[in-house]
């Protein structure tokens, strides 16, 4: 599950234009109706930003000061006379139904999905060629959406992309070898049921400059009686041993959560009832590589989504299709070109 309109990353104006075109695509897939409450100090200056970019591209949204967040939701506590801003528009989308959905438009205009097929080549060329555990396919173009596998796809193809990464792990020994983060997924449970609930009208938040990292939550709807409350940051893990037990790094994210949910969710208890996983790749920047292989340029790539990727799949796709048509772009795609890093043919050790 995953929230609507507004991260901070998408504070900037070039990704809030891209979800003018999603409210339909997602038709069904989104519970109720939700707004997204940002909070945190009132001089942060992510949180001025983001009311900057609503304020310019037209969005309904309020400011709301430490009186107004205390009358409006009393079952919030503030202890740092943070401020909020509140995004009209917000709203949860459903992963599980989202993806049914788009499945269901690509069989519909005559594609064909296949799961459970691990690449293990891909030979460029007219046509391209791509050998998998099951069979090998052909065609004029390719689309790399690859996650944290990227650049063990592009390696061989003679380019890697500016992935995030860190220290070598014991998993992991050699530093030129992708990392990805590790996101602790939490649910809390509500003293009183359905008090943080979707049905009863409590926002998204997210919380700037709370803690080092942003912290963000989800009303209580996936799970009855549980509120989803995560720290937008983890632990560097090897994607093939992502199951590994919990690190010191993972200890400390969740230990700033119970903090988090002590401090300013009273009606919530304080420890976390359901841990699940998930996993971010990261940009330097954290906006996403949507471009053609400096090499083969019937070779398309999308990746480094760092976390807020799923919500714009179908704009994504839209792009991504372009691309490989050569067509002319429905936008200004300069933000997310390989050529943006210093050394496109090369990750940043």
């Amino acid at each position: 599950m995953v929230h609507g309109a507004q991260r901070p990353q998408q504070s900037r104006g070039f990704f809030t234009s891209l979800f003018s075109v999603l409210k339909s695509r997602f038709s069904g897939c989104e519970e109720g109706h939700t707004e997204l409450l940002f909070l945190g100090p009132k001089e942060n200056p992510e949180l001025k930003t983001i009311q900057a970019t609503l304020s310019r591209q037209g969005i309904d949204h309020e400011c709301l000061s430490s009186v107004d967040l205390k009358q409006r939701f009393p079952n919030i506590r503030f202890t740092r006379g943070e401020v909020g801003l509140l995004d009209k528009t917000g709203g949860v989308l459903y992963a599980d139904k989202a993806l049914r959905a788009l499945q269901h438009i690509i069989c519909q205009l005559g594609g064909t999905v296949c799961d459970g097929e691990k690449v293990v080549e891909i030979r460029p060329g007219l046509p391209v060629t791509v050998r998998t555990t099951s069979k090998s396919y052909q065609a004029n173009s390719l689309v790399i959406t690859a996650g944290p596998w990227t650049n063990r796809i592009l390696r061989p193809l003679g380019t890697e992309l500016p992935l995030q990464h860190s220290m070598a792990s014991p998993l992991s020994p050699t530093p030129s070898c992708i990392k990805t983060l590790r996101i602790n997924v939490c649910y809390w449970r509500e003293k009183v049921p359905g008090s943080y609930s979707v049905s009863q009208g409590f926002p998204c938040i997210l919380g700037l400059g709370l803690a080092p990292h942003h912290i963000y939550g989800l009303p209580a709807s996936e799970y009855p009686g549980l509120m989803k409350i995560c720290y937008h940051h983890g632990d560097n893990v090897d994607p093939e041993e992502r199951d590994h037990p919990k690190t010191f790094s993972d200890i400390q994210d969740v230990q700033i959560l119970c903090h988090f949910v002590r401090d300013h969710l009273p009606g919530l208890r304080p420890e976390p009832d359901i841990m699940e996983r998930c996993m971010y790749t990261n940009t330097p920047d954290e906006h996403f590589i949507l471009d053609r292989h400096p090499k083969h340029d019937n070779v398309v790539i999308g990746a480094g989504f760092s976390g807020h990727g799923f919500k714009l799949a179908p704009v994504v796709g839209k792009i991504l299709y372009e691309l490989s048509m050569k067509l002319p772009p429905s936008y200004d795609l300069a933000p997310f070109r390989i050529s943006r890093f210093s050394t496109p043919s090369k990750a940043h050790l």
